[in-house]
């Protein structure tokens, strides 16, 4: 047996955490692994320091997710956290308890902190190695849990369109749904899961965005959430949609947090590698779609982010025309703005 497997085993009150400015990958892993064991007599906390997304609430058991652990846990399990500092307010309650921690992730750029990993970088998401870890172990596979995983899947390969969907991810997607999980219903369920709120911020935010040498640029400041009636958590989603603009090569979104912290969301082209960028700036995440979170205010963010690009803009070249199947083909970047 794996030692994560029998760790997983031996706990009765396991503490389950994502990270800060959770994803659908984050939450769906979260409460997947949850629920499953629930199924098997445990009794999991589930924890994020920051609020589930509005447009992720519709999981089962999304009500149930904390901000601190009761203190009672006997075990700590981190999903999809490529550090310790993207559990947030949660680590400190990690190292006040004194409990072992597992490490289940998927980003390039994982640290390998804890005392048992389960770091799978060629895995198309955290979902996809907890469905694994399931599997291995022999545990039930419930509706409940499969909808969560599958929400997960979708949400990491932007619904099976990243470089990293694979058979395998297209597999577990299969067995997910074989176990219950409702394809259409998590779509839609997605695709409606924003307030008139969210669209009025969403519509602010995208009427200033600017792009300049391949890069476009976003800012989701305190003062348009507040004038929105929303939070930083209500951005999820739009440094992708920004993303995909036929002129960008690369895309920036800094949020602000009403702890003066900014989150920093990064998207690229295929042949282009941000995580290197995140990772540089404290974060990480995968060569496509990385982040990391900054000191504030939004301008001194802003500065630090365009420093650390530099470097990646000037290495860029420019090959020949890009033919249908050369995925690797990139245009040149120039340098990034101010």
């Amino acid at each position: 047996m794996e030692p994560i497997d029998a760790l997983l085993c031996a706990a009765k009150r396991p503490l389950l955490m994502t990270h800060i400015a959770p994803d659908g990958d984050g939450i769906g892993s979260l409460l997947g692994l949850g629920w499953a064991l629930k199924e098997i007599g445990k009794q999991p906390t589930l924890a994020c320091a920051d609020p589930v997304p509005r447009n992720l609430a519709f999981l089962p058991g999304a009500d149930t997710i904390v901000a601190r652990p009761t203190g009672a846990e006997d075990l700590a399990v981190a999903l999809d956290c490529a550090d310790l500092q993207r559990l947030g307010s949660l680590y400190s309650c990690v190292q006040a308890g004194g409990m072992t921690l597992l490490n289940i992730d998927h980003h390039i750029t994982n640290t390998l902190f804890g005392e048992a990993q389960e770091v799978v970088p060629a895995a198309a998401s955290t979902a996809q190695i907890v469905y694994t870890l399931l599997r291995r172990l022999a545990w039930p596979l419930s509706p409940w849990t499969a909808t969560c995983l599958l929400t997960g899947l979708i949400t990491d390969t932007r619904s099976f369109r990243t470089p990293n969907t694979d058979i395998a991810a297209m597999r577990t997607a299969l067995a997910l749904m074989e176990a219950g999980a409702p394809l259409a219903e998590i779509n839609e369920q997605l695709e409606r899961g924003l307030s008139m709120g969210v669209i009025s911020l969403w519509g602010q935010v995208l009427s200033n965005a600017r792009i300049r040498d391949g890069v476009i640029w976003a800012e989701v400041s305190l003062q348009a959430q507040r004038e929105c009636g929303v939070s930083s958590a209500d951005s999820s989603g739009l440094v992708s949609f920004i993303a995909s603009a036929r002129e960008a090569q690369i895309a920036v979104l800094l949020t602000e947090r009403a702890d003066g912290k900014v989150e920093v969301g990064l998207r690229s082209v295929q042949g282009v590698d941000v995580s290197a960028v995140a990772l540089a700036l404290g974060g990480g995440g995968h060569r496509q779609a990385a982040g990391c979170t900054l000191p504030g205010p939004l301008e001194a963010a802003r500065e630090a982010v365009a420093a650390e690009l530099r470097p990646l803009l000037r290495s860029l070249h420019r090959p020949p025309a890009k033919r249908l199947g050369d995925s690797d083909a990139v245009q040149t970047v120039p340098l990034s703005p101010s």
